[in-house]
């Protein structure tokens, strides 16, 4: 499923992600540019990558880049 539609970034990518080792939300904007134009998936992009690391979500404050 498109979690990122700004950047057409799926959940099984930001899951690969994961196992190559990224394991948060800046890491994964940089290598994948999820969350990287609006902003609108940083909270589901962050779960699924909590999820796909064993981890329990944790609230976070999240501001896309001004670029």
């Amino acid at each position: 499923m498109y979690v990122c539609i700004c950047k057409s970034i799926t959940d099984r990518q930001i899951r690969r992600a994961a196992a190559r080792g990224v394991d948060n939300l800046y890491e994964l904007r940089e290598q994948l540019g999820v969350a990287a134009g609006c902003g609108t998936c940083a909270s589901m992009a962050q779960d699924i990558l909590n999820e796909s690391n064993g981890c329990q979500a944790q609230p976070s404050l999240y501001m896309p880049s001004s670029t």
